[in-house]
């Protein structure tokens, strides 16, 4: 009885330390609260928004795949098999023809024919030829980003006991036998820094452009946006095409790259300059803009070190959300055949494979590439919500 008195005296006595430990908690929370920086509201903010940390993570994943392509790749993109077109994807497996599991991932080697009554080339499982599948197998050499030679990749097929293994195609091959994962893995390099070199152009053209027809207005501001109406008023595909066409058919494939960038972010800059323009216009009478002035700074001072870091976070989320447009702008040039060529490697270059039915029919694995298009867009859009929500300063 007395034991259960003095227990009881403990939580009475515990409780009120409890609570007032727990207030103590709240409101070092809400002081960190008003003392945080933007960065900091941003970043809690940000991290509410689940579907943009899922988005966030899975461009993480998409940028290592295209610093690491060659690691990821199980063959050379450019080495053509005449043996292996167009075979569908090997069936990564875990169950066996008897029914048996395993935790081992394995492959069943494809057994060629051909069809008496259309010659085409048959591929059906040879369930007699089991082989497994292996990390961190040996392969063709390759020099990881152009520094350390090496011929380690991730996956590939184990040689039985005889030493023989088969070829492995986990997304099958084109119509000149290449793998068809491989060279996904070498197109992500381009198609997804394509869009921050041409995000890169387009925020320089932006910024410049907007913050002079917005501080200083006038005359600047007159034709600036007089230029901005007339590149909006053109219709975008046709202006690419034509742009596009007008790069000649002799330059280098890197050439070709770096113009069809230069293409993308002339016609994505305005959308910015806008934006800019418009915060310029109501930042320019501020106080803070004037004491500025009043303390001897020069214009340019003014602009990239109190006007810009205002509205950081907008711009940021501007350009989020206009990577997906560049990414878009370049798979469809190089699909019509306006864009990249071969031998470069990017997305819209391996859609090419699929422009018509019959091979959309037939081999409906060349268009594997769209898919890879499409959540990287998404993941894109989410993360730009994502990041324009926790940039607004009137969000909860």
């Amino acid at each position: 009885m007395t034991d259960e008195m003095e227990e009881k005296d403990t939580r009475v006595i515990e409780s009120p330390v409890v609570d007032a430990q727990q207030e103590l908690v709240d409101a070092s929370q809400e002081d960190s609260v008003f003392v945080a920086t933007q960065w900091q509201l941003m970043w809690w903010r940000f991290r509410k928004h689940k579907l943009a940390m899922i988005a966030g993570v899975i461009l993480l994943l998409l940028y290592c795949i295209a610093l690491f392509p060659e690691f990821l790749a199980t063959y050379s993109p450019h080495e053509s098999r005449k043996l292996f077109s167009q075979v569908p994807p090997h069936k990564v497996r875990f169950v066996d023809s008897e029914g048996k599991f395993g935790l081992r991932p394995f492959i069943y080697a494809y057994e060629r024919t051909r069809d008496p009554d259309t010659l085409r080339l048959v591929y059906t499982p040879d369930l007699d030829a089991k082989y497994y599948l292996g990390f961190f197998v040996r392969g063709f050499d390759y020099k990881v980003l152009g520094l350390v030679a090496s011929n380690l990749h991730l996956v590939g097929v184990k040689p039985d006991e005889t030493g023989t293994a088969p070829e492995v195609f986990l997304m099958g091959t084109d119509n000149l036998g290449r793998d068809l994962f491989s060279r996904m893995m070498y197109g992500t390099r381009i198609s997804l820094s394509i869009g921050l070199i041409g995000v890169a152009f387009s925020f320089l053209f932006g910024i410049t452009l907007g913050g002079l027809s917005g501080y200083y207005g006038g005359v600047a501001d007159l034709v600036i946006q007089r230029v901005i109406e007339f590149i909006r008023a053109v219709p975008g595909i046709p202006l690419w095409m034509a742009l596009s066409a007008a790069l000649p058919a002799t330059w280098p494939p890197l050439r070709v790259y770096f113009g069809i960038t230069v293409i993308l972010s002339f016609l994505s800059w305005t959308g910015l300059a806008r934006i800019v323009r418009g915060r310029f216009l109501a930042l320019r009478e501020e106080d803070f803009i004037m004491a500025a002035r009043l303390a001897g700074s020069g214009e340019m001072r003014i602009i990239f070190r109190h006007m810009v870091p205002s509205f950081t976070s907008y711009i940021i989320a501007s350009l989020t959300l206009s990577i997906p447009g560049m990414i878009l702008g370049e798979t469809s040039l190089s699909f019509l055949g306006l864009g990249l060529r071969p031998p470069v490697i990017s997305w819209g270059v391996l859609l090419q494979g699929g422009q018509n039915l019959q091979a959309v029919a037939q081999t409906p694995w060349l268009m594997l590439p769209g898919i890879f298009v499409i959540v990287t867009v998404l993941a894109y859009n989410f993360l730009g919500d994502g990041l324009r929500d926790a940039a607004d300063p009137y969000s909860r």
